[in-house]
């Protein structure tokens, strides 16, 4: 009787199948500038993945007071958060699920007029790495076209869901012409995703879990979460990461949520980071797609142009 190779434990894989795994998907050349534009010490990368209500649609949830929970993050979390880097003149990134701009086709534009970049999201906060490749592949032009028709800008940006991407993923956004992925997390500094050993041409911003306000404080019944940090010790993690970027003359990114971030007793945070990251300045505030196109064009040794 055979065994089904899902069933296989992981120390029987043949050599062949554990090696075409981690090669899918690897982190390629490193794209960390010797200088940043106008001098500056370091980039800070500032995001916000306006969930809303698909963070409960996308799990297949349907729970009216989650869903009204989600609605907080549009109403309340992404004004707040405008309203704060209006203040201070910084420039950021909303990563948004396609259906959050149906919902609310007015946000998108909003966002979109005060000089920040829109990015992709997913269609509505699906899993990516549950889907076969043809149904991740509509989704994703699906999303793109939704977004392009919302701010009448193309986006160049692609954020997975939960950040899990498929074995096909990195195809489809190579494919589409994307200029970059911000999902993975292989380095502190930009780089270039090798597709089953090969240079992709696709930058990855990464993130990490590091730097994510939902790790420390997001309340959730299912999955059971609750928050096990005060702001002011988040606060503390995120400025550690911030210092080190600016020593090291790297990159800051960050990674907020409006549904998580935008409460009267959080939202210091990034208050705090921008006024701290100014005062060890200068650092250069960039969008995701400000920051893709500059670490290529500074190691292609082309001009860049802010």
């Amino acid at each position: 009787m055979s065994v089904e190779p899902a069933l296989v434990p992981p120390w029987q894989w043949p050599e062949e199948r554990w090696r075409k795994r981690i090669e899918t998907v690897r982190a390629g050349r490193r794209l960390a500038p010797s200088t940043w534009p106008g001098g500056a010490r370091a980039a800070v990368a500032l995001s916000f993945d306006c969930d809303h209500e698909t963070f409960e649609l996308g799990a297949g949830g349907e729970a009216i007071g989650r869903l009204g929970w989600g609605e907080f993050g549009r109403r309340v979390g992404v004004p707040r958060i405008l309203a704060l880097l209006a203040r201070h003149g910084v420039k950021a990134s909303f990563f948004m699920p396609a259906i959050c701009a149906l919902i609310d086709p007015d946000e998108p534009k909003r966002i979109r007029d005060e000089g920040h970049e829109i990015a992709m999201h997913g269609y509505i906060h699906e899993n990516t790495s549950l889907l076969d490749p043809p149904t991740e592949r509509e989704l994703m032009l699906r999303a793109r076209e939704i977004l392009s028709k919302a701010t009448g800008v193309d986006p160049v940006g692609f954020r997975a869901s939960h950040w899990d991407l498929s074995p096909s993923t990195l195809a489809i956004v190579r494919d589409m012409g994307l200029a970059y992925d911000s999902s993975m997390m292989a380095d502190d500094s930009c780089y270039e995703l090798l597709l089953d050993g090969r240079p992709s041409g696709v930058v990855e911003i990464p993130v990490d879990w590091v730097r994510d306000d939902a790790v420390y404080l997001l309340f959730n019944r299912n999955p059971p979460t609750r928050p096990y940090m005060s702001p002011d010790d988040v606060l503390k993690i995120f400025m550690r990461e911030l210092d080190m970027a600016i020593d090291e003359g790297g990159v800051f990114q960050l990674d907020l949520h409006p549904f998580v971030i935008g409460y009267r007793s959080r939202l210091f945070i990034l208050d705090a980071l921008i006024q701290h990251a100014k005062a060890r300045g200068p650092v250069w505030f960039t969008t995701h797609a400000g920051l893709a196109s500059y670490v290529v064009k500074s190691h292609d040794g082309a001009n860049y142009e802010s």
